[in-house]
């Protein structure tokens, strides 16, 4: 159909669509072309990492870590051309080589392979490669869970443990030999003195993390404390001695699964992993011994490595970390946990980004809260990561999100056409498709918390809304920055209001002055989180604002404001009506065009 036999409508519903996604900026509120420098995360750099791996993979490098008596392997091919992939895409080294570590982990890579001359450890080569020195777990933050700590708590706590004398069974001072294979490999270091001292440092030092991290008005974050705690010991005793038989066939046990082993029971981890879509299973302790390892000889990663490396994990369906694995829509600078997904999927037999596209789109239309924006949130964070590097990783994840995009750019612009063309004013509009937006969350909310409990379960926000404690202009306008909430839950037909829920009762629970309120707390919680995170996908804002401006009724200015103060929801953060001003003058000009 030409241009010439579309109808007016079917002009203005083209140009709002197409001026809407014409840069996948106007889609958001959060700052993605930051995130090509590294700059608030390195979600780019882990897909484009997954990326290189399955390229590599996929030509048939070899990504064993070998006892071989080479001065390099092909491993280190894949390393190298992970890292760099990892820096161009704004990771500092270090951060690099714990991304490019990790994911070549969950390749099927070893963490430690061989003995003296051969010796190869996983995280070492990938720092010698980045080029980084080593710093030691006492300086290496955790993530960043609003506020954060550092392994400095499991290295003085284990460091204190052996100034006592209570780490390791048997004292140095009563030693009739000074050192050697006679301890290294002889019963009393692998059966008596390693393994006590792995047990030991593991659950001082994974302990000592939580007690950090609940000090620091944070709850402990399990996967956090448990490979900080694991690494702190490792980089004391024998990381990867044989241990007595009786924790399991020689050969086949070492002290970093041991390490791993307590830290995880510790932290209260769950026995096994699984891997989401695939199916593989982990064994928790061998994971978190061998992220100790690597850990421990990575370099010196930030809090955003760190933060990473909780997107990484994210693989695991248990739920041990990984915003952007959740059912919650995190902010874009979160997302990537479905590239690692992918990248699992992809190296399975047989598989196509096809195929894989398919299970990715299955997986997040049953589990999000809200799918359409998960799957627009992964479209937006795929187009920027091909910017950089393109492959079967960000194929697969546009593949499965392309068509929902698209479909939901035309609902909006369909939508939107028809209510004006009715009579109904632009906000009006706007205001129904936040309220719709809002609806769907809480519906979906309410029933992931009814199968969880066994109860019925009915959860909403009953004001959205912001100033709630501060003055300034910026939280009175935005509401993420200082969120008034109100909140009603139902639970088996009793309902329970939770009146200023954000400034108030959750304040007032953690203070110990409403213990009442205590159980309810917890299940507002990812409906508030979805709501005041909904900035991540703007286009309730920016397709009205378009199909209005190409209708004639306001121009792209007037629209763009009218559309962010009409969306409840998804105005929480400042710059939605910058980028609908955009798609609306891109409209306009389509309207016009030849």
């Amino acid at each position: 159909m030409s241009t010439s036999t579309m109808t007016e409508r079917e002009m203005i519903l083209l140009a709002a669509t197409t001026g809407a996604n014409a840069s996948p900026n106007w889609l958001t509120s959060d700052m993605v072309d930051a995130l090509l420098g590294g700059h608030g995360m390195l979600n780019i750099a882990v897909i484009n990492v997954a990326e290189v791996i399955v390229h590599e993979l996929g030509r048939g490098i070899d990504n064993k870590l070998r006892f071989a008596n080479a001065a390099s392997q092909p491993v280190d091919e894949i390393l190298a051309k992970a890292i760099r992939a990892a820096v161009q895409a704004g990771a500092a080294p270090a951060n690099a080589a714990l991304i490019a570590a990790v994911l070549m982990y969950l390749t099927g890579t070893k963490a430690q392979v061989g003995i003296p001359a051969g010796n190869r450890k996983l995280g070492a080569s990938a720092r010698m490669l980045a080029g980084v020195d080593r710093t030691g777990v006492a300086a290496i933050p955790t993530s960043k869970k609003n506020n954060k700590v550092s392994g400095f708590a499991a290295v003085m706590a284990i460091h204190q443990a052996m100034m006592a004398g209570t780490l390791s069974p048997v004292s140095g001072y009563d030693l009739a030999v000074s050192g050697g294979p006679l301890i290294g490999h002889g019963r009393l270091g692998e059966d008596i003195i390693f393994p006590a001292m792995a047990a030991n440092g593991a659950r001082i030092g994974t302990k000592a993390m939580m007690d950090c991290m609940a000090g620091a008005g944070m709850k402990p974050h399990a996967l956090n404390c448990a490979v900080f705690g694991a690494a702190a010991i490792l980089e004391i005793i024998h990381p990867d001695a044989d241990i007595a038989e009786e924790y399991g066939p020689h050969g086949k046990v070492t002290t970093a699964w041991l390490a791993g082993k307590t830290a995880a029971e510790t932290a209260g981890l769950p026995p096994r992993l699984t891997v989401r879509i695939t199916g593989q299973e982990y064994d928790t302790g061998q994971v978190i011994g061998d992220l100790g390892l690597i850990l421990k000889d990575i370099g010196g990663p930030s809090v955003i490595g760190i933060m990473a490396l909780d997107e990484i994990a994210g693989v695991f369906q248990e739920g041990i970390a990984g915003s952007s694995a959740g059912p919650v829509n995190p902010p874009l600078g979160h997302v990537c946990t479905d590239a690692v997904i992918a990248m699992k999927c992809l190296l399975e037999p047989d598989a196509t980004p096809q195929s894989v596209a398919l299970q990715l789109r299955e997986r997040r239309f049953a589990f999000a809260f809200d799918p359409e924006t998960s799957m627009i949130a992964m479209n937006i964070v795929a187009k920027k990561a091909q910017q950089l590097k393109a492959g079967a990783v960000t194929n697969a994840m546009l593949l499965a999100s392309e068509g929902v995009r698209a479909k939901a750019l035309y609902r909006r612009a369909a939508k939107t056409y028809d209510d004006l063309a009715a009579g109904k004013t632009l906000e009006d509009v706007v205001r129904e498709l936040d309220a719709e937006r809002k609806a769907l969350v809480e519906a979906r909310v309410s029933a992931f918390l009814s199968r969880m409990s066994g109860k019925q379960i009915a959860v909403r926000l009953t004001h959205i809304g912001p100033g709630a404690r501060r003055s300034s202009k910026l939280a009175r306008e935005w509401f993420a920055f200082d969120a008034h909430l109100d909140a009603e839950i139902t639970i088996d037909g009793v309902t329970t209001k939770l009146e200023r829920y954000s400034d108030q009762i959750i304040p007032d629970v953690a203070l110990g002055k409403r213990p009442d309120l205590a159980p309810l707390v917890p299940m507002i919680v990812p409906l508030a989180s979805e709501i005041l995170l909904a900035s991540n996908v703007i286009i309730n804002v920016t397709v009205p604002a378009a199909v209005a401006a190409a209708m004639g009724r306001h121009t792209p200015e007037e629209a763009g404001l009218i559309a962010q103060r009409a969306a409840f929801v998804s105005s929480g953060i400042p710059g939605p009506n910058a980028s609908a001003e955009a798609a609306a003058r891109l409209a306009i000009d389509m309207m016009s065009a030849p």
